[in-house]
């Protein structure tokens, strides 16, 4: 991405705080002034006051100084104070922006991307960013000032010598600019590696018991400690880099102290200067280093801060497939027909999970999709949410393409209970409720009462209260489940997915529920999918659904009369296992 672009994007977020970042710039100025104008006093006191012996002028001068230096302290506390305020603001804006653009990007992003690299992005890159948005402004102004300044100022002095400082001048900015792409790339390399190393530990972290269950603690040490020392190898790469530019600068800084020394000592050898002069120069010299130095400082976090406001802007230019279209309209008063007609998908572009699917699904009815996994059953629900968006064809939801829907109002309508059940770090209260945020205390009871869970909250010691545990690992996965289910009760939408809804539960438990989700589906239209095929006699219509497409459909008795593969699965399902014949699965399907 051109640097150019990168800095739009990154001056753009200063607009908001240009009052702070002016007075930042101000109190700057008003340092560098004072810096410039201290070797001149001394010039002045050991030049001519003490020669002079007027001590009365002479503590008048120092006080001078003193209160020149209060003033300086404090401009530099609001500079170190309030400019990294600034940085820190930009750099939550920048963090808020892309959490909020991470929201609106479909799941297909999220199938290519690790939740280690996002993370890195969001919180390591970003961080580089807060130092880079206060000093980068600061140090370049501050250079610019303090160069000219103590450019003409040193001419003032003594300009036979200055003019031999400013012959080596050029040698240093050639090195600086030479050594600036090593570094900038080495600092880039550095960002990837740590994100790897980031998404390593997220993976293993996440999965460590089933790494302890197989006893891979040592494969998973390996593993990351692979990533590790790449992680190791580009610092020492980045570093050296660094050490390489940092101590040219300083050699070169030391060399001109060196020079100064020896011409000004020959000047004023001949007469040419005196040494108050020299004294003067020398400082001034100190002062002509200092943006010397913030320049090769501002180097090095200019690469590392725009290496992080790149890997943030690429982000940001990932644009969402999925979009509302410009004249979208709120989906509301649902009746809940939907209607799939020719819809096919696929997930990379050249395979089809789906083949000119054509479902009729009238209001208020269930509609049950059985079938081997990897038939498209899950895929085929996500389509109507636009979780993914078909490739040919089209779903209408009360006759009306869901494209001509918005997209919140589509997915505010549509409530969906996953086989892979995610629970948010924090209380149960909190996970249920996140069915709906501003439902009150009573609509939470009565949601968990419904997903038969409340009798077991209320034994836990501090019952809605209980936290859950990182993914709810601190629940059996019946209970998790019902708590999933109990958020879609809480929602109360009028179409339900719900895929795989009862497939942690115990038998029992699994009756209860089974009823709770019967008494929601009435007056409501339901897609069910199910692998245990008890769990959907009761469907007003049952499709099954296979990588040919849908082969069989009706209902259960109708199926069952059929003699077909439904009937043939649901028979073997409740075959005795004793029994000697062979007992089909779904998976016989893909042979």
């Amino acid at each position: 991405m051109e640097k150019k672009r990168l800095l739009r994007i990154f001056v753009s977020y200063y607009k908001p705080y240009y009052k702070l970042f002016f007075l930042d710039l101000f109190c700057a100025f008003i340092v560098a002034l004072i810096d410039l104008y201290f070797p001149m006093l001394t010039r002045e006191v050991v030049g001519t006051i003490l020669p002079a012996g007027d001590l009365h002028t002479f503590w008048i001068f120092i006080i001078a100084m003193v209160v020149l230096y209060l003033i300086r302290t404090s401009f530099q506390y609001i500079i170190h104070y309030w400019g990294h305020v600034l940085g820190v603001r930009m750099e939550y804006d920048m963090r808020r922006d892309l959490f909020s653009h991470l929201q609106t990007l479909p799941f297909k992003f999220y199938d290519k991307n690790r939740t280690g690299h996002l993370m890195s992005r969001m919180v390591n890159d970003l961080n580089e960013i807060t130092e880079l948005a206060h000093h980068g402004p600061e140090d370049l102004f501050l250079s610019l000032v303090m160069l000219i300044g103590s450019f003409f100022m040193l001419i003032m002095v003594e300009w036979r010598l200055a003019l031999i400082v400013y012959i080596i001048v050029p040698v240093m900015i050639w090195f600086s600019l030479k050594y600036r792409r090593r570094m900038n790339e080495s600092f880039k390399d550095l960002r990837v590696k740590l994100a790897e190393v980031n998404a390593q530990l997220e993976s293993s972290i996440s999965g460590v018991r089933v790494s302890k269950a197989f006893t891979n603690e040592d494969y998973e040490k390996d593993k990351f400690g692979h990533g590790n020392k790449r992680f190791r190898s580009s610092k020492y790469v980045a570093y050296n880099n660094m050490a390489v530019f940092q101590t040219g600068i300083e050699f070169f800084s030391h060399m001109l102290n060196v020079v100064v020394v020896a011409a000004g000592g020959y000047f004023i050898y001949r007469k040419w200067m005196q040494a108050a002069d020299l004294l003067a120069f020398i400082m001034y010299v100190g002062v002509f280093l200092q943006p010397i130095h913030r320049l090769s400082n501002f180097m090095q976090q200019f690469e590392s801060g725009m290496t992080g406001v790149e890997r943030f802007a690429e982000i940001m230019e990932v644009k969402p497939d999925i979009v509302d279209a410009p004249d979208a309209k709120v989906l509301e008063n649902v009746k809940g027909d939907i209607e799939f007609e020719n819809v096919s998908f696929s997930y990379d572009g050249n395979e089809n999970v789906l083949k000119n699917i054509n479902i009729s699904i009238p209001a208020g009815k269930t509609i049950a999709l059985v079938g081997p996994s990897g038939g498209g059953k899950t895929t085929l629900c996500h389509l109507i949410p636009r979780f993914y968006e078909v490739m040919e064809g089209s779903i209408k939801i009360d006759g009306c393409d869901i494209r001509e829907y918005t997209i919140k109002s589509l997915r505010q309508n549509v409530g969906l209970v996953q086989q892979d059940i995610f629970l948010f770090a924090g209380s149960i209260r909190e996970n249920i409720r996140y069915g709906r945020v501003d439902a009150d205390e009573d609509e939470v009871i009565e949601a968990a009462k419904r997903a038969n869970i409340h009798d077991f909250i209320m034994s836990l010691p501090d019952g809605y209260d209980t936290q859950v545990g990182e993914r709810g690992i601190r629940l059996s996965g019946g209970q998790k489940q019902r708590i999933s289910i109990a958020r879609v009760f809480l929602k109360n939408p009028p179409i339900l997915l719900l895929d795989e809804a009862t497939s942690a539960l115990d038998n029992e438990t699994e009756i209860k529920i089974q009823h709770a989700l019967e008494e929601l589906s009435k007056g409501r239209t339901t897609l069910v999918i199910a692998h245990r095929l008890s769990t959907i006699k009761n469907a007003d219509r049952i499709l099954v659904l296979t990588k040919d497409g849908i082969v069989e459909q009706g209902t259960h008795e109708e199926l069952m009369e059929l003699g077909g593969i439904y009937s043939s699965l649901y028979k073997a399902q409740f075959k005795d296992n004793a029994s000697s014949e062979p007992v089909m699965d779904w998976t016989d399907l893909e042979e």
